[in-house]
């Protein structure tokens, strides 16, 4: 059986796709200690290491084949704007990658980012550091609604090969799931959308939406497009976040959306367990990867391998 590893590992969404593909996961690093903890709490025989990449031993990891990674994306995300310290130690994450594949020379790395990634200052000089390395590189923008997962969530995927070619994949596309398969209507208190202190955007926000929608839709608290329009109860929620971001209209009542939804709008298993505070949930969820589509990946690697 192959053995891989989870770099950047969050909630898990990786080692969650690893597994379901076949693979014993054998290892996984984060530098949050809540994310570390909720990892150990839902993969209990993987090893857990809570620190910086950055500055990692990588002669300490367990042998392994397949290298998967989400290096901080926050940093190249144009929509967090320009918080250049920050941000600039956040992009160096993924140097970690190449530390650890000149070490391990893994025959496999899945690596996943937003699609800004592609548009980094170093990410040339970065992809021509595995390229040295013996690795080709095939990029495959996905939107996660297209693996049957009620988000559209674009990412860039990187698989990298000891090939003299970049690898050629074949992915499954499967039907868009509505975004009301997931919304548990009778699980949670709901409040009157007309109340004291209720903000005349958001009042504005639910106006537009039930003029094309009715009782019954969805939209997010900021931001454009559906932010101001509304969305289909019958299309795929847009992007999670990592803050509470999407609101559920029925009625003259709404509420936010729920880690419960959030986790099976994530693909994540129903019984995954997840940070006990609300804040830490949606947080860790926002940040993960949807299982799903790196598990396609993975078994159509290994099916072409």
């Amino acid at each position: 059986m192959l053995k891989g590893i989870d770099l950047f590992a969050g909630a898990g969404g990786n080692t969650i796709a690893g597994t379901n593909a076949g693979i014993e996961m054998v290892y996984a690093a984060n530098h949050w200690q809540m994310a570390c903890d909720i990892h150990r709490s839902n993969h209990p025989s993987i090893e857990v290491a809570c620190q910086d990449l950055q500055q990692a031993d990588w002669s300490r990891l367990p042998a392994h084949d397949i290298g998967l990674a989400s290096p901080c994306c926050q940093g190249h995300s144009k929509a967090r704007g320009k918080e250049r310290a920050h941000h600039d130690t956040q992009r160096n994450t993924a140097w970690a990658v190449v530390g650890c594949a000149e070490y391990h020379k893994e025959d496999v790395w899945l690596v996943e980012n937003v699609v800004d990634f592609l548009d980094w200052p170093l990410f040339p000089s970065w992809l021509d550091a595995m390229r040295r390395l013996g690795y080709a590189m095939a990029p495959y923008i996905i939107d996660s609604a297209d693996h049957g997962v009620p988000q559209h969530r674009e990412r860039v995927y990187m698989v990298f090969t000891r090939s003299k070619h970049p690898i050629e994949l074949t992915l499954p596309k499967r039907p868009h799931v509505p975004v009301s398969s997931v919304i548990e209507w009778e699980s949670y208190n709901w409040s009157k959308i007309e109340k004291t202190g209720r903000s005349p955007k958001t009042l504005a926000r639910v106006k537009s939406g039930r003029e094309r929608f009715g009782d019954r839709f969805v939209f997010p608290y900021y931001s454009s497009g559906s932010g101001k329009t509304g969305r289909s109860l019958d299309r795929p929620l847009g992007t999670v976040t990592t803050v509470d971001r999407w609101a559920i209209v029925q009625g003259d009542m709404m509420r936010m959306f729920q880690p419960s939804e959030y986790r099976k709008v994530m693909n994540f298993p129903e019984n995954y367990l997840l940070p006990s505070t609300r804040r830490e949930a949606i947080k860790m969820l926002g940040n993960a990867v949807t299982p799903i589509v790196p598990e396609d990946l993975l078994n159509e690697i290994q099916r072409v391998a």
